[in-house]
């Protein structure tokens, strides 16, 4: 691929913007290939989690410059087309099945958001600046609308969206955009930390819990829901094997080097 990197190594794929030269901004080409590499993630039963990050200065400018001048004389359905290619592309992210951890740097601009709000977690490095710069081009915001709305209130959605302020990671923590925030060094090493955590952790139990989180946002029966997705836990193979590890004082099976 030419405009990103994917490695898989010890149950992780390390998925790495590489577009450095402007700063990792999205085009037709990095769309379609991000759009590939989540969806065939999707399928790989050996990843236990993702890990998301942007080569050079800056996590992700949004859309190339020359992307967009390219689009100005689209027809409103060419732009629709488009803009599905787009949607699609956080949707396959979204579809990820195991965690995906996200360090965002430098800066983290318009349609990058997506990519951010579509994440399980995200740590930010000191001085990150955010911004939902669409409405000084004269556009909107509008297809990451659809994925940033589960992660900040529509009070945040109001000031930001209709403002294109450019915000710091202290404020973008406080509206749930992220979790946490600090030094280069430090959040490298937290989300190391976090990758571990989440690969000594049940491989099936963990994907069922994100698919969980998933579900109860639409879910029009909480109590079913939940009393079948712990039964079925229970009596599967792999939590009849941490319940023995936790009673037997041992680590389960599932830690052990592949």
């Amino acid at each position: 691929m030419k405009t990103i990197e994917l490695n898989i190594e010890n149950n992780i794929a390390s998925l790495t913007l590489n577009r450095p030269d402007v700063r990792n901004a999205f085009n037709d080409e990095m769309i379609s290939e991000m759009t590939q590499a989540f969806s065939s993630l999707q399928e790989k039963g050996d990843v236990r989690c993702v890990f998301l990050k942007g080569a050079g200065k800056s996590f992700s400018a949004g859309g190339d410059l020359g992307w967009m001048k390219s689009m100005v004389d689209y027809t409103e359905e060419e732009n629709i087309k488009d803009s599905e290619k787009l949607y699609e592309m956080y949707e396959a992210l979204r579809a990820v099945p195991v965690p995906v951890v996200t360090l965002v740097h430098g800066h983290a601009m318009g349609g990058a958001l997506g990519l951010i709000a579509a994440s399980d977690i995200v740590l930010a490095v000191d001085e990150t600046q955010f911004c939902f710069s669409e409405v000084r081009l004269g556009l909107a915001p509008a297809v990451i609308s659809a994925f940033v709305k589960d992660k900040i209130l529509p009070r945040d959605m109001s000031r930001y969206f209709l403002s294109a302020e450019v915000f710091g990671p202290e404020a973008a923590q406080q509206m749930g955009l992220i979790h946490e925030f600090g030094s280069e060094k430090a959040m490298q090493d937290q989300s190391e930390k976090i990758l571990k955590k989440i690969i000594n952790n049940g491989p099936v139990a963990v994907r069922e819990t994100k698919k969980l989180i998933s579900d109860l946002k639409t879910s029009s029966d909480i109590k079913s829901q939940t009393t079948k997705v712990i039964a079925k836990l229970r009596v599967g193979k792999e939590g009849q094997e941490g319940l023995k590890a936790f009673f037997e004082k041992r680590k389960p099976r599932w830690t052990e080097a592949p």
